[in-house]
């Protein structure tokens, strides 16, 4: 079965939206970090506001690192209010949405990477459909901003590995503690 694998970049304070305070930070091991990250991942599951600043640049860079498998690599969008999803490899999800998300789940293929969509990961952890969380930890503090977990989220987590990966950003990586 995929698994559903959230990655995210997030300052100390928790913080994760318009993560460009992450870039000073960038370096081999984070690369080679996110090109594994994404050859175990074949799809990528997303929210709408993701979604739209994704579609609003990839597109355009087609000659970056990462542009080959962000603009082909198939796109589940998660949203009530669009009405298409027009970038490549892209198919919205509506309706049912735990149902679809659990057939992806079921489909053959790789895991299913979740990048940014703070909403859409905090109604995926209440509706169990998070395998594990990839947290890229900076040592930086925000202030302000969308954080990855909202004040009224809850969930039981276990740490299955923490490694520093250079220029003080750690990862920690997390799974559900289903017992």
């Amino acid at each position: 079965m995929r698994k559903i694998i959230v990655t995210e970049f997030v300052a100390l304070d928790g913080v994760m939206e318009e993560p460009a305070w992450s870039l000073p930070y960038w370096n081999e091991e984070i690369s080679q970090f996110k090109d594994d990250e994404t050859r175990a991942c074949d799809a990528m599951l997303l929210g709408r506001v993701t979604y739209q600043g994704f579609a609003a640049v990839w597109p355009h860079r087609t000659a970056e690192e990462g542009a080959g498998w962000m603009n082909d690599t198939p796109k589940y969008v998660v949203s009530n209010t669009l009405k298409e999803a027009a970038w490549s490899n892209s198919t919205l999800i509506t309706g049912d949405v735990a149902g679809e998300i659990s057939r992806l789940k079921q489909m053959p293929g790789k895991d299913i990477l979740v990048y940014g969509s703070s909403v859409l990961v905090n109604w995926l952890m209440r509706h169990d459909l998070v395998d594990t969380f990839h947290l890229l930890v900076y040592p930086v503090v925000v202030g302000k901003g969308k954080r990855v977990f909202k004040e009224d989220s809850s969930a039981a987590l276990k740490l299955v590995e923490t490694r520093p990966i250079g220029s003080g950003v750690v990862l920690m990586r997390y799974q559900p503690d289903r017992k």
